[in-house]
Order: structure tokens, then C-alpha cells, then sequence
């Protein structure tokens, strides 16, 4: 899948797109809620055609995004106090905050237990949530690796190497060396989005940049990676 981007003016705003280019016949202009514009396009448009098109729908198109614009933040700032809710995993979890006998984070009666040695103050509470999610994220992200990884065995690469770590702006990378870096919050989303996330970076074993045939081996190994790129993106670094 042949992937451009380009970006046009209208009044103060800067409007970026992305054009792919697919088997169909007319263009198709849409607003994904991450507020990308993605415009699919028949094979052999044009980029004038594509430009005026996405000219003619700009007020449209910034109707959109002005829609989208006010959910953020999907996830509110958090307190790490009790009540609130936490993700684990895609599922909403509420916080309970207890004073005990020594520091622990634990399931129970569809709560996230968070107990506290002393004085269970936010800043503490949030210390003992993040260890917790560290945990549980090298407990499940490598399981979730494996079957993903034998896909690329068979194609004839080599395991790299797994690190997780926060990221600020980015899901997951492959570096030239080897590594592969997935997000810590990442055990936050659903397991076919780190799935997802993982399919795409492995693809870079082959294909280092975006181009055409890295989208294509994605498509055949993922046939469904935009619905759950999608779904990704509801979610926030």
C-alpha cells in the first residue's frame, strides 16, 4: 500500500493527511478520531486531484476535528486516590487506596487494591500503581511477543531483543541494532492493539521505512491493522 503525506493551509490552522493509494474508484476523505485525516485514493490520482479535493472538504474536514478536539483528554489526569478508574489490559479497573501492614497492588472483587505502608499519600500510591503495571507488562507483553515472533521466524529473521520501557510520544520502535521497545503504557490498551504495535515494528525487520511493500507485508500478516491501529489511538500516551 502505496502511503504520501502532505498538508495544506486554511485560515490559522495547518492541515496534515495522509494518502493511500488503493483499489477502488472514487476518493474517500476521512477524520479518525486521533484527529488524522487519511485520504484513500484510486491508483494513478493525481496529487493536484488530491490536493483540491482535500481543499474543496477542508471546512468539513475542520468540523471534524473540531468535534474530536473536544473529548481530549480522553483520560482524565489521574490523582491516585480512591475512585478513580485505571486501565489494565483495555478494561476500566476502580482504585481502592488502604493503609496496611506492608505496600502491595492486587486484583480483587474487580478492584485494583493499592496498599499502602504508613501514610498513603498520591505520589506514594502512584509509585506502588507504576511498579505494579511494570510487572505485569513483562509478565504479558513477552507472551504476547511470542506467537508474533514465530511469524517473522518463519520468514527468516532472528529474535531481537525486548525492552519495555515509558515512552513519550511513541507505541513501539526497532532499532537498527535489533531492539525492539515496546511502550510500557501499552499494558494499559487491549491485547490486539499490542499485538498490533508489535506486528508493525517487527515488519521493519524487512522494510525500514513505510514504503509501499512495508504496507503490504503488514496487510498480509494483519489483514485488519487499521481497525486496531484505530483503536490505539483512542488511547493516551
Amino acid at each position: 500500500m502505496n502511503v504520501q503525506s502532505g498538508a495544506i493551509a486554511y485560515g490559522m490552522e495547518h492541515i496534515r493527511f495522509d494518502v493511500l493509494y488503493v483499489k477502488r474508484k472514487t476518493m474517500e476523505i476521512a477524520v479518525h478520531p486521533d484527529r488524522q485525516v487519511v485520504v484513500k485514493a484510486p491508483a494513478g490520482t493525481t496529487w493536484e486531484e488530491i490536493e483540491n479535493r482535500v481543499k474543496k472538504r477542508v471546512r468539513w474536514i475542520c468540523k471534524q476535528i473540531l468535534h474530536f478536539r473536544q473529548f481530549e483528554p480522553r483520560t482524565p489526569p489521574r490523582h491516585y486516590v480512591s475512585g478513580e478508574t485505571h486501565l489494565y489490559l483495555g478494561r476500566q479497573y476502580r482504585l481502592k487506596v488502604v493503609e496496611g501492614d506492608k505496600d502491595s497492588v492486587k486484583f480483587m472483587r474487580g478492584r485494583l487494591t493499592v496498599t499502602i505502608k504508613g501514610q498513603a499519600t498520591p505520589d506514594r500510591v502512584k509509585v506502588g500503581l507504576e511498579s505494579w503495571y511494570r510487572t505485569k507488562a513483562w509478565e504479558k507483553m513477552p507472551v504476547i511477543f511470542g506467537p508474533v515472533m514465530e511469524r517473522f521466524k518463519r520468514l527468516g529473521h532472528n529474535c531481537p531483543e525486548l525492552q519495555i520501557r515509558r515512552m513519550k510520544r511513541r507505541w513501539g520502535s526497532l532499532s537498527k541494532k535489533g531492539t525492539l521497545t515496546l511502550n510500557l503504557s501499552l499494558i494499559s490498551v487491549p491485547k490486539e492493539c499490542i499485538e498490533y504495535v508489535i506486528t508493525h515494528e517487527l515488519c521493519h525487520l524487512m522494510f525500514h521505512d513505510h514504503s509501499a511493500a512495508f504496507y503490504k507485508l503488514l496487510e498480509q500478516l494483519m489483514p485488519d491493522w487499521e481497525q486496531r491501529k484505530r483503536k490505539l489511538e483512542m488511547a493516551v500516551l
